[in-house]
């Protein structure tokens, strides 16, 4: 499946404000001047940023097969039933499409919120546990898929707002074709170096390689996310997910994906118990990076547990316990499992559950518009 506060207890720091941006509107102040007087060009511009106080609210929004099929009509329905305008809507680029999705993003952009795409290595059928396909990590190394990174940032360019990118998600899991787990695993990289192992390195190559192809093309209106699972699988040193990080000269934003129970085989888990070392190991990564819980959700199981209370502990304890945590993304979809069970994450898919999704998003720290800062004016 598919932006620091100062540190007065004991949590990280990270900054007040992250431009995530891109020039929204310009106000150009003119004024007579003599013609040998120094010039200051007062060029104010809105970029948009993450909220300093408070968390912007977003969803997928159960766009189909691929994870795409966007309307504004899909998008005005979760918010009627919401009660909430979205500030992010997350979506699936799969790579098996061959094509930049400006559609998907300029109803995005209509709608009033910032596009996250999960840009995501992958070729039909996109099913699970299959293993690497023609996207593979080495195929892209090799520059096979030059000329699509090239076109997709191109057009991401033209776009020109910001968008988030989360490409190559939960690599420290084993269901999708980029985990280091095919590539090597945990083989050391060489014998004197113990900590550094090969499957996590051929992503770190691969995820640095696609984003230095894409700045490369100009498109710097992207903000690139390094989005992990919460849980490690295999629970193995090796794959734990600072073996996949980057490098913070790569990486914008912090992301997670955040679920309780989805399959009828899953145990029952509280949010904290999702939530808590996975936040405490993705901060340990970069003290000044945004955190955003990229996906987050749970399944309708009433014999285990309360979808109801544990949307409530969720929205309570991102507001109160969280802080460096900016935004959260909920996945809204149902789907059909492979023994014929269903998996309903919908926010709606009990009485009791929307309920509590409507109380828990309704609260203040939950924003449903972008926030803007004025930029400084240029000096000349």
């Amino acid at each position: 499946m598919i932006f620091r506060y100062r540190n007065l207890n004991t949590r990280p720091c990270f900054p007040a404000l992250l431009m995530v941006g891109i020039l929204i509107m310009s106000l150009t102040l003119c004024g007579c001047q003599e013609e040998s007087s120094p010039r200051i060009q007062e060029a104010r511009s809105q970029v948009t940023v993450f909220p300093k106080n408070g968390a912007y609210t977003g969803a997928f929004m159960d766009f189909g097969a691929t994870e795409d099929e966007i309307s504004l009509d899909i998008l005005e329905d979760f918010e009627k039933m919401s009660g909430k305008h979205q500030t992010i809507v997350a979506f699936s680029s799969f790579w098996g499409e061959q094509n930049f999705p400006m559609k998907n993003v300029q109803i995005i952009s209509h709608y009033g919120a910032i596009p996250l795409i999960f840009w995501s290595p992958w070729d039909r059928p996109y099913a699970e546990d299959r293993g690497p396909d023609r996207f593979n990590l080495k195929n892209i190394l090799a520059g096979m898929w030059d000329n699509y990174i090239d076109q997709w940032a191109d057009q991401a360019k033209d776009y020109g707002k910001p968008i988030l990118v989360s490409w190559g998600l939960e690599m420290n899991g084993y269901w999708f074709p980029w985990s280091g787990y095919f590539y090597g695993g945990g083989t050391p990289v060489t014998e004197g170096e113990p900590n550094r192992y090969q499957g996590p390195e051929v992503f770190k190559q691969a995820y640095r390689y696609v984003v230095n192809r894409v700045r490369t093309r100009g498109a710097k209106n992207i903000l690139w996310g390094f989005h992990a699972n919460n849980f490690t699988y295999p629970d193995e040193p090796w794959n734990s997910m600072d073996r996949y990080y980057p490098g913070s000269d790569y990486v914008d934003w912090l992301g997670l994906s955040v679920y309780g129970k989805q399959l009828s085989d899953d145990d029952w888990i509280s949010f904290h118990t999702a939530m808590n070392s996975a936040y405490e190991n993705i901060c340990k990564l970069d003290s000044t990076k945004p955190v955003i819980v990229a996906e987050w959700g749970v399944g309708e199981f009433p014999r285990a547990g309360s979808k109801s209370e544990w949307i409530r502990e969720a929205f309570t304890a991102l507001e109160t316990e969280y802080p460096r945590v900016k935004a959260a993304v909920y996945w809204h979809e149902r789907w059909r499992n492979k023994d014929d069970t269903y998996s309903n994450l919908h926010i709606n898919s009990s009485p009791e559950a929307l309920e509590a999704y409507r109380a828990g998003v309704a609260a203040p720290h939950w924003l449903g518009h972008l926030q803007y800062e004025i930029e400084k004016p240029n000096v000349q």
